[in-house]
């Protein structure tokens, strides 16, 4: 078998807004999905699914760029069972970009899934368990409103709570985090995710002793990617334990954050590693190394989300409770049958490959609304 054609479908979704307006974190604000949909055809007639899905600096057309430029030539005329070597020769290609080669990496596992006519899940091991427990992320907004927002998806089935925090305004911070445990009551999972907005150690570690007060599970990425040094120095002055995300982007920064202890749980997706090959990779550095591991959204659409889920039943270092539930961020999801998304767990397709298959007419409109915006 060998891929005769990579289609990159640009395509433009709107988030749900939340309090009246656009998502927003310490990353910024997210009003749309800029992603691309990846087709990656077969001489067997066998087309694969993928997705390019990217929160960072580097996303939409860039990513696109990348991935028409460099890495759709590299893998024209390969053998889609060869997972390992076209992951090499896109690395070869092209440094970094891991969003771009997840796109094509996801729809090759779609491949040989459907060829062999078993889920994904399969070919990673297989089940370990049933189903993937879900966290759910709470924006930046009015405290009050926020608090609202859980006790709602509490009610939806969740049991784990995530507020974003890492603002420019710490005591609006911490009023959140008491009001959505006032809210969601004792018994539900709090975490509170930094996405790198705290600048220096110390002023992380003093707004999360005050946090502390809410019997937190964990703390997420308080500070730049970079910075395992803060890292290690927090990990080692709060009392709940400390979770990488945007510093653990593949194996190598992997091995740096359990080099440097830097973590006590790593946040592992398939986009940032690359797929999920290497993403499967980093859930055993971590298990060796005693680090439970969760995965994270960007969030993705149901190809991706898909993926996510896949990966989740099959490895069994999976800890804290995860995201794979990236379409419930959206207004709308592309797929024909949706995901089961259901009581606060996410459940695999049972069909071959990633067992998903997109609505057409849905990808069609995000396609116009992507060339609209482009113009």
């Amino acid at each position: 078998m060998k891929i005769t054609n990579v289609r990159c479908v640009p395509v433009l979704c709107p988030r749900k807004r939340n309090f009246g307006g656009a998502t927003r974190t310490a990353l910024g604000v997210a009003a749309f999905s800029d992603y691309t949909v990846v087709f990656v055809d077969t001489d067997a007639g066998i087309t694969g699914l993928g997705e390019v899905d990217s929160v960072f600096k580097r996303r939409g057309a860039l990513l696109r760029h990348d991935l028409t430029v460099a890495l759709v030539p590299a893998v024209i005329g390969e053998d889609p069972f060869r997972v390992s070597a076209i992951l090499q020769k896109m690395d070869l290609t092209l440094d970094g970009v891991e969003e771009a080669k997840a796109g094509i990496e996801m729809a090759l596992w779609d491949i040989i899934g459907k060829a062999l006519n078993t889920p994904v899940y399969n070919l990673l091991g297989g089940k370990v368990r049933d189903r993937v427990p879900l966290s759910y992320s709470i924006p930046f907004g009015d405290p009050k409103d926020m608090a609202e927002l859980a006790r709602e998806r509490v009610k939806w089935g969740h049991r784990t709570v995530k507020v974003k925090v890492g603002s420019e305004d710490a005591s609006r911070d911490i009023a959140a985090v008491k009001l959505i445990r006032d809210a969601i009551g004792p018994d539900v999972k709090l975490r509170v995710d930094g996405n790198m907005g705290w600048q220096t150690a110390k002023q992380a570690i003093r707004v999360i002793h005050e946090m502390e007060k809410q019997n937190l599970e964990l703390v997420e990425q308080p500070l730049p990617a970079h910075d395992l040094d803060g890292m290690a120095e927090i990990r080692r002055n709060i009392n709940v334990p400390l979770m990488a995300d945007e510093s653990v982007r593949s194996p190598r920064t992997a091995m740096q954050v359990i080099r440097r202890q830097a973590a006590d749980i790593a946040n592992v997706y398939v986009t940032e590693a690359g797929g999920l090959l290497n993403a499967s990779r980093i859930f055993a550095m971590c298990e060796a190394a005693n680090i439970p591991c969760m995965i994270g959204s960007m969030p993705e659409f149901g190809i991706g989300t898909a993926a996510q889920i896949h990966l989740g039943v099959a490895m069994t270092n999976l800890g804290p409770d995860s995201d794979a539930c990236g379409v419930l961020y959206h207004q709308e999801d592309l797929l024909k049958t949706p995901l089961r998304i259901e009581g606060g767990f996410s459940y695999p397709p049972e069909s071959p490959g990633l067992g998903v298959e997109i609505d057409m007419t849905v990808l069609e409109r995000w396609n116009k609304a992507a060339e609209a915006a482009a113009h």
